[in-house]
């Protein structure tokens, strides 16, 4: 399965496969039925902390991206979640769209989770 990201903001398609949100808070301004999802997986998405130092600073970035690995591999909760994505990307052969409500496109978890996913 190949894994791709897509702002929740962009147009669902069927092309996207299977839509899980990564996201910890719900986005600003779309509802659960515009945002045609499968899952929400909210609790692989970064620690309110983490993403509230983050601050979606792209000089930041390397270093949250560092932070939310160690994160995702000490976290029992988001090693659960992130399992779950992994376990998902395995079994089927659909695309597996990591969605999610940042405005950057290239300094986010999704980018993070979407590299975790592809060297598996």
């Amino acid at each position: 399965m190949s894994v791709q990201i897509k702002r929740v903001y962009d147009k669902a398609e069927k092309a996207d496969g299977i839509r899980v949100l990564v996201d910890r808070l719900w986005p600003r301004g779309v509802s659960k039925e515009d945002a045609k999802l499968d899952d929400w997986l909210k609790e692989v998405g970064p620690s309110k902390e983490l993403r509230e130092w983050f601050g979606h600073d792209p000089e930041k970035f390397d270093e949250f991206k560092r932070k939310y690995k160690e994160e995702l591999k000490n976290n029992k909760v988001q090693t659960e979640e992130l399992n779950k994505l992994i376990n998902r990307s395995k079994e089927h052969d659909e695309q597996l769209t990591l969605v999610f409500g940042s405005k950057d496109e290239k300094h986010n978890q999704a980018i993070v989770l979407k590299e975790l996913l592809d060297h598996q």
